[in-house]
């Protein structure tokens, strides 16, 4: 609510302070836009950075030092038996209040104090809402009057817009690169704490995966397995099935669509194939699991086969069919993308329709639809539901299809259910598991990247 309350005062001050700044701008340049330096727009502009700046300073830190002053006033409310709980005791009560405070569940005998203190919290919160309203408004104010106490007509707000405005995409650009960094650290530190539990080599070259460890020493696997080959070789078996329906059928529409189809086919077309994208991966997996699956079983047994009710063939399907339009879309994007003139010229060789696509078109998109066959690759890799529902739990080292597997990101997830002590190996594997994952994706973005520099250097 608060970040709510926020958005809107900020946004009715900036439209005010940018329309204010540029009818400032105008009337003082005699109503004539000529008189200025910079367009009139580069004021209101730079009125408006004024306004919005200090207030969103100012929201950043009133945020950044709320929870730390709510909670020392409602401790200074408690009784002096609860102030003088241990830490971790007093941030339960404090979890308590607060719960109690957003509608939480109460019990049926709930704390009369509990209850007062959330309500005190409520009223503080309200009281901490209006005050930051007020500051942000005032903040904006007073930056709306500075800034238009520097506005003449040979004002340079040209070039100071656009230097904020690229410190501010530098910014946006350093907060990304510092995001991705801290993400890779912290999986290597958590990897690392893995390692330290668990031998490198039987991470990475171990054939059972059995992290199931025991809640204590005498019972039956207490040591747990962490060979994580067989889940590897599930990702590997489910994405190379899903890769070998996607890819075919998504790029080879893509080549009709862009090339053979009729602009009315291709506008019913491509619209039905990108509602294939927006369907919620539960559904697939329901798909999987309750029509395709038991579809390939009865086949299977028709035919002689011993096909498992979850295998890695029907999640691999499914899958397939899940990814074709993050395929068929971009590569048919990429294809359409290709100049006309060397079309033109294979034509004026003598070249026939499919030879100009197969040796002209193809080979100059070839880097577009690498990418989205990258794309489509780490789709798969990432998905989870499908595989949950239609593939099973079971790390099963094999490479038959009919059989059931589990992949890297179904792990991570079973291992990261419920509460975990994140000091014990079996909740540390899923750390060392995504940061397997996070290397192969890199290792693929540079054959990809490889792949787009060399044919983009032939073509360009």
């Amino acid at each position: 609510m608060n970040s709510l309350i926020l958005t809107a005062v900020l946004l009715l001050l900036l439209t005010g302070a940018y329309q204010f700044g540029r009818k400032w701008a105008l009337s003082s340049a005699g109503g004539d836009s000529r008189n200025l330096h910079s367009l009139p727009g580069y004021h209101g502009a730079y009125v408006g950075l004024w306004c919005a700046v200090p207030a969103l300073v100012i929201g950043v830190l009133w945020f950044a030092l709320e929870g730390q002053v709510l909670n020392g006033m409602l401790i200074a409310q408690m009784t002096a038996e609860q102030q003088q709980l241990a830490p971790s005791s007093l941030e339960l009560l404090l979890n308590d209040i607060r719960n109690i405070a957003l509608g939480g569940f109460q019990g049926n005998n709930p704390d009369p104090q509990k209850l007062a203190l959330a309500e005190r919290f409520n009223e503080l919160q309200r009281l901490s809402t209006l005050g930051l309203a007020a500051l942000a408004a005032v903040m904006g104010i007073g930056g709306i009057l500075y800034s238009t106490r520097r506005i003449s007509p040979r004002m340079r707000a040209r070039q100071t817009v656009e230097k904020v405005v690229r410190i501010i995409f530098i910014i946006c650009s350093v907060i990304a690169v510092l995001t991705t960094i801290g993400i890779v650290l912290s999986l290597v530190f958590e990897a690392l704490r893995f390692f330290a539990k668990v031998s490198f080599i039987e991470f990475l070259f171990g054939l059972k995966w059995s992290p199931q460890t025991a809640l204590r020493a005498d019972q039956v696997g207490a040591l747990g397995t962490f060979g994580a080959i067989p889940v590897f070789a599930g990702t590997l078996l489910i994405t190379a099935i899903s890769m070998v329906v996607a890819v075919p059928i998504g790029l080879l529409s893509a080549i009709y669509m862009a090339e053979y189809a009729s602009p009315r086919v291709r506008n019913w077309v491509k619209p039905l194939l990108e509602i294939l994208a927006g369907v919620p991966t539960v559904v697939y997996g329901f798909f999987a699991a309750l029509t395709v699956g038991p579809y390939l079983r009865g086949f299977g047994e028709s035919i002689g086969l011993d096909v498992a009710s979850e295998s890695a063939l029907a999640a691999g399907l499914v899958m397939g069919i899940m990814i074709i339009p993050f395929v068929s879309s971009l590569s048919d994007d990429v294809i359409n993308a290709v100049p006309q003139a060397l079309r033109d010229g294979s034509y004026a060789m003598g070249a026939t329709k499919s030879e100009t696509v197969k040796q002209v078109v193809i080979p100059a998109a070839l880097p577009g639809i690498v990418g989205s066959v990258l794309l489509a690759v780490s789709r798969a890799i990432g998905e989870t539901m499908i595989v949950v529902m239609a593939a099973g739990l079971s790390a099963n080292l094999t490479a038959n299809p009919f059989e059931a597997v589990t992949t890297v990101t179904v792990q991570i997830v079973t291992l990261l259910v419920g509460d975990q002590e994140f000091d014990s190996a079996k909740t540390l594997a899923a750390f060392a598991l995504g940061l397997v994952l996070f290397l192969v994706t890199l290792v693929l973005n540079i054959i990809a990247l490889t792949v787009v520099r060399k044919y983009r250097n032939k073509y360009d």
